[in-house]
């Protein structure tokens, strides 16, 4: 039975949104020639693709549903309160057993040793070996070579992938026009390569982490690399969600204040310069305390502790939107008065056009670049600023698969002896990765959008 989380119908809102505007741009030249040059910049398109595997891993882990069971008692089948993702489905093979404890990465034994009676009066300190992973080689003995054998085996089956792939969208003209699609493979041989690349990594990644905790393992013996891809939605869903609550209060209330001017101007600058005095971290903390009084008194209103979970992450989500709109606003305010000077304005002024026709026909198509390499740049910074909450404890649910609470964990894993490095690195790295690509797209949106750029990127 599927079941709709509130963060799982806005993420579909964010989709649906996002392909709609890919139609529009496909249906207006200049907008098509202006994202052309994204990925036309090599550092672009692989940004592109980068992201897009983040998207459809979070896609992913947003569609869920409960597990139908067959009770024995009442004779008839029931469904489970547990709520699962169609990711847990696909990441099953690599989270389904937990170990005991810490265990290093590709190790095969524990991080810790304990006590074994090896005789009646005789007890001896080891490592013990890991019951699921790391002793279960499936093409050699040797760990290294066993390793090697499997990341070539994910090779294969990423060129297969990658050759039905061509088939099915070229199966009309493969044999038609082979040298045309040839020609068109080595023209764009760096976006492909690209591919072929992010997906052997996850492909080799997955058939590793059937036989190894690739990252290790946690506190309670899970497997870090799952934990730090279940973390992907929360980190999207942060940068996302966040910037569709924040652009409306931005673009308009910054659009009227700038065009509109006067009294209406005074106002909405009264209400962002006051809610720029109030310290963030403090507001935040205080709407989050208020949720968690609200839930502690009506458990009633929550089937399931994933409800309550996802309800603290989507009033997060709520008061970061609301609390980070301000920077933008202003921008617009200033690029709106700009505009409202242009000649072309003033002369639909005098046409006796109405403020609104002249802010939708003139004003928005003209601060869109703003908006777009704005949203772009925030997305970054929105999922550090998830992490830094859930550090301070303000942040999601404890849990939630998050990077914030990976790293809030490992804390007390850095100063144990001997130190357990992972669980902070696996979060870094990932939430590394994704901002370090949204940054790199945001610096190639920038420099389309900028008449004055060079966009000669051939």
């Amino acid at each position: 039975m599927f079941v709709f989380l509130l963060t799982d119908l806005f993420f579909y809102i964010i989709i649906l949104t996002l392909l709609s505007y890919i139609l529009y741009v496909r249906k207006t030249p200049d907008l098509l020639e202006t994202w052309s040059y994204v990925f036309k910049n090599k550092t672009g398109a692989l940004s592109v693709l980068v992201l897009s595997f983040f998207m459809i891993i979070a896609l992913s882990d947003s569609i869920h549903f409960k597990n139908k069971v067959y009770d024995e008692n009442n004779k008839k089948y029931t469904y489970t309160s547990e709520i699962s993702s169609l990711l847990d489905i696909i990441l099953l093979p690599i989270h389904e057993n937990s170990e005991k404890s810490y265990s290093s990465p590709f190790s095969s034994k524990l991080y810790s040793k304990e006590t074994v009676k090896i005789d009646k009066d005789i007890d001896k300190r080891v490592y013990p070996k890991l019951k699921y992973k790391g002793n279960h080689n499936l093409y050699s003995e040797k760990n290294i070579q066993n390793i090697f054998i499997t990341i070539i085996i994910s090779f294969v089956k990423t060129l297969f992938i990658c050759f039905i792939m061509y088939l099915i969208i070229f199966y009309k003209t493969l044999f038609k026009n082979f040298k045309k699609i040839t020609t068109y493979f080595l023209r764009n041989k760096f976006i492909y390569l690209s591919f072929f690349i992010i997906l052997l990594i996850f492909i080799s990644l997955y058939d590793l982490s059937i036989q190894y905790y690739v990252l290790g393992t946690d506190k309670v013996g899970e497997d870090v690399l799952y934990k730090s891809i279940k973390s992907i939605r929360t980190g999207i869903l942060i940068g996302t969600l966040t910037t569709i609550v924040m652009l409306p209060f931005a673009i308009f209330l910054g659009i009227f204040a700038g065009y509109i001017g006067g009294f209406v101007d005074d106002i909405i600058q009264y209400i962002y310069t006051t809610l720029n005095s109030i310290p963030s971290v403090l507001l935040i903390a205080s709407a989050i305390l208020m949720l968690q009084v609200y839930m502690a008194n009506n458990p009633i209103d929550f089937e399931n502790v994933y409800e309550r979970a996802d309800l603290r992450l989507f009033f997060l989500c709520m008061i970061l939107g609301l609390t980070s709109w301000t920077g933008l606003c202003r921008l617009l305010r200033g690029e709106s008065m700009k505009l409202r000077e242009i000649e072309y304005v003033q002369a639909s002024q005098t046409f006796g056009l109405s403020k609104v026709s002249i802010i939708i026909r003139h004003i928005i198509p003209n601060i869109m670049h703003i908006v777009i390499i704005t949203v772009v740049l925030d997305f970054s910074a929105l999922v550090l600023a998830e992490a830094v909450l859930s550090y301070v404890n303000i942040g999601v649910d404890p849990t939630t698969y998050s990077w914030g609470n990976m790293i809030n964990a490992a804390r007390l894993e850095m100063s144990r002896e001997p130190i357990v490095w992972w669980s902070l690195f696996a979060a870094f790295l990932f939430m590394f990765i994704l901002v370090l690509f949204a940054n790199l797209f945001s610096d190639a949106v920038r420099d389309a959008f900028d008449p004055r750029a060079n966009k000669n990127y051939e």
